[in-house]
């Protein structure tokens, strides 16, 4: 048996689990409660695919897809916050990882996203 392909195959999993679970440098995670009273006034980015906003999202939250982030990243000033969430966290840490990779140095996200939410939405 060759047990160095299975070493590496282990050690490749390992590193999967470890790039999607790593902290994102600059990356805030902010409760209901502290993402309501923070980003009041500032622009709030929905990550969620168009269909999963149209069913519901936070009042004011502007929709840009995780799948078109880098092609819509010029919509998003890297003066301010950016204010992140999506259905449960997952996509959100993933769009903080790709803002902070190109410059972006205050992100915040809704711990637990819309799982999490008990404030006003819009459909």
């Amino acid at each position: 048996m060759n047990y160095g392909f299975y070493l590496v195959l282990l050690l490749f999993f390992l590193w999967m689990l470890y790039r999607q679970f790593a902290s994102v440098k600059g990356l805030r995670s902010l409760s209901a409660e502290q993402f309501i009273s923070e980003s009041n006034g500032s622009k709030v980015i929905d990550i969620r695919e168009i269909h999963e906003y149209k069913r519901g999202h936070i009042k004011g939250a502007v929709n840009i897809p995780l799948s078109q982030l880098q092609q819509r990243m010029e919509e998003i000033s890297k003066d301010y916050t950016v204010y992140l969430y999506c259905q449960s966290g997952m996509r959100s840490r993933q769009a903080a990882k790709i803002l902070g990779r190109n410059g972006y140095a205050n992100i915040a996200e809704l711990k637990g996203g819309m799982m999490s939410w008990n404030g006003p939405t819009k459909n």
